[in-house]
């Protein structure tokens, strides 16, 4: 068994490593790690043996490794505590499609703790990413896990495609000022406070398994302009799960990293240097407005009509939004009709 496990991190390791040198690095820091969890249970006493004589009860909170993600599992909610990534330019580059992707039950989680799809139907709740899809657009293998149910969790569906998704393309765009951008995404089951001023824990469960709806979201991110600079600019934000529109900016909900850490639990880039900038001061913090933002909607739907009707239903959306398209979009619609002409009229291709 133990061999199985060597194999399986130091293969994910060296897979995931950037250099052979890091690699050989993190080996050996996997190495070092084993080595004194052995010493640990030499220096236990016999009435500790004794006492995990059967074992001792099972988390499953362990940390679990994916192709570009790594997470670790809520068994009694049936979603992630948290879920960590790092994105680069370069990650960001690929041909990876969603539309081949699907929503199912992380295999690596026993049955009894998962989710399932039905949980979500009907539950008024839609299936939102911690690792976004959009962030694996460099292999279909990452994206694909991406759509784990292990990296879900039940959020408000306006918020899972405005604030939500606005605040991860900020992500991905930071990519263009910082050489490296680590994330760590989550949610939250905060406390009411009553007419009497006690607080209270309450949240819904959906479906059979009984999946946790969290009542907020975090996300904390760090970067870095590159790995020559000591700087490390951090954000760490705490978003209601809720509609969010677009009146309001993301510093409005910017917390405190150790305000985060002591609400969550979780202590975050523990290995940093606690004196990092604050990302919203060395940066904007500037979310897309509703004219940015529709203008790319109204991009992805043009880029994947795959009818005429679908194409100009999509512009005349634009148009009823009262926003008149950008050069970019224009070319990419004329181009994808001349496409989809073609397609639909093929004994006109002479013509053209």
């Amino acid at each position: 068994m133990a061999s199985n496990a060597f194999k399986f991190i130091g293969g994910f390791v060296c897979g995931a490593a950037v250099s052979t040198g890091s690699c050989v690095v993190a080996l050996k820091l996997f190495l070092s790690e084993s080595h004194h969890e052995e010493e640990f249970h030499e220096k236990e006493s016999p009435q500790q043996k004794i006492i995990e004589k059967f074992g001792l009860p099972l988390t499953g909170a362990e940390t679990r490794f994916y192709t570009n993600h790594v997470l670790s599992y809520d068994q009694a909610k049936k979603t992630p505590r948290w879920v960590a990534e790092h994105i680069s330019n370069v990650k960001l580059l690929g041909k990876a499609d969603r539309r081949h992707c699907k929503f199912r039950p992380d295999p690596g989680i026993p049955e009894m703790f998962t989710a399932h799809n039905e949980d979500y139907l009907g539950s008024g709740w839609s299936r939102g990413h911690m690792a976004p899809a959009g962030d694996n657009k460099a292999s279909e293998q990452s994206m694909a896990e991406t759509f784990y149910l292990s990296n879900i969790v039940p959020q408000n569906y306006e918020n899972n495609a405005g604030f939500w998704n606005r605040l991860e393309m900020y992500c991905r765009d930071l990519t263009k000022r910082f050489e490296d951008v680590w994330i760590v995404s989550g949610p939250l089951v905060l406390p009411q406070v009553g007419d009497d001023g006690r607080k209270t824990v309450s949240y819904q469960l959906i479906g059979k398994d009984e999946v946790a709806v969290p009542t907020h979201l975090y996300k904390v991110i760090l970067a870095q302009k590159n790995s020559s600079s000591d700087t490390l600019a951090l954000g760490a934000f705490v978003v209601p799960n809720r509609p969010i529109g677009f009146d309001h900016q993301l510093t409005e909900f910017q917390v405190s990293l150790s305000d985060l850490e002591r609400i969550s639990g979780l202590s975050f880039f523990p290995k940093a240097d606690r004196t990092q900038k604050n990302l919203c001061e060395l940066d904007s913090c500037r979310l897309m407005d509703f004219k940015e933002f529709t203008l790319y909607i109204t991009g992805r739907k043009v880029a994947g009509a795959r009818t005429s009707v679908k194409l100009e239903k999509a512009m005349a959306e634009l148009r009823e939004a009262g926003i008149t398209p950008d050069d970019y979009l224009i070319k990419l619609y004329q181009e994808k009709k001349q496409e989809l002409l073609h397609k639909e009229h093929p004994e006109g291709k002479s013509g053209y």
